[in-house]
């Protein structure tokens, strides 16, 4: 669908303000139930302790400042009125394979660091004309357990290739991984683009497009997830993680002061 003059305009000015293209999205394809805005910052430590690097931990303000947010992105960006109907609808499911089960099983919880972090600052964000939504958080862990992370996510382009998925609801997706690429920013990183294709209960299409992206800035960390059932531009995913993972720094820069 051709977008229009208006949306054309918005995604010009958010890349100006992220200094990266944004690509134009296509019609919406899903709607987000009108439930309770989660919380931009979800604390799980209020104060600062050793990172196994030797340096301060990020407080809770600090992992806070380093967000991403809607005004960041721009127009048609805002804070998330919930959680998006494709969320259980589709990531509610299993697979066979271990790995594979355990990707899924990770994109529905939402953390790619699991719990075993110090400080966390979490927000999620509504693309408001085409229905996808970003999740965006920051952790501090230590640089070995994020490199686990990403050590297994590279592996995921092979190891889970294709694969099916049995959702809650009964029906059979087909999944596909590959390696998405990322700027060269933090001290290392992975990204994946992630597919689900097959029918609803009701026998429509669907295609949900799922960016993951990891990134390691010292004893920090930076995640996100970018999906939706209408067009997901890699190039949100890109400016997102570039401005991130510079914010991210400038606050470590700072030498972790109190905010």
């Amino acid at each position: 669908m051709t977008p229009s003059p208006a949306r054309a305009l918005a995604l010009a000015s958010s890349a100006l303000a992220l200094g990266a293209l944004l690509g134009t999205a296509s019609c919406s394809a899903l709607s987000t139930p009108p439930t309770a805005e989660k919380p931009d910052f979800a604390p799980t430590t209020t104060t600062p302790t050793a990172s196994p690097g030797g340096a301060p931990a990020l407080t809770q303000a600090q992992a806070q400042a380093a967000l991403v947010t809607a005004a960041d992105l721009g127009e048609p960006w805002a804070p998330t009125q919930g959680v998006a109907t494709w969320h259980d609808g589709l990531l509610k499911a299993t697979a066979q394979q271990p790995d594979c089960r355990r990707l899924v099983d990770t994109l529905y919880a939402e953390d790619l660091f699991g719990a075993n972090t110090r400080a966390r600052a979490v927000i999620g964000l509504d693309d408001v004309w085409n229905g996808s939504q970003l999740r965006y958080q920051v952790v501090t862990q230590s640089p070995a357990d994020v490199n686990r992370t990403l050590a297994w996510l590279k592996t995921l382009p092979e190891r889970c290739a294709e694969f099916t998925v049995t959702t809650d609801g009964g029906t059979v997706q087909d999944v596909q991984v590959t390696d998405a690429g990322l700027p060269e920013v933090g001290d290392a990183r992975q990204g994946l683009r992630i597919t689900l294709s097959g029918a609803t209960l009701n026998d429509e299409p669907v295609l949900l497009t799922l960016d993951v992206a990891v990134v390691r800035v010292g004893d920090d960390a930076i995640g996100l997830t970018h999906g939706g059932l209408g067009d997901v531009s890699p190039d949100v995913t890109q400016a997102a993680v570039q401005l991130g993972a510079q914010r991210l720094a400038d606050v470590r820069k700072r030498g972790r002061a109190q905010i």
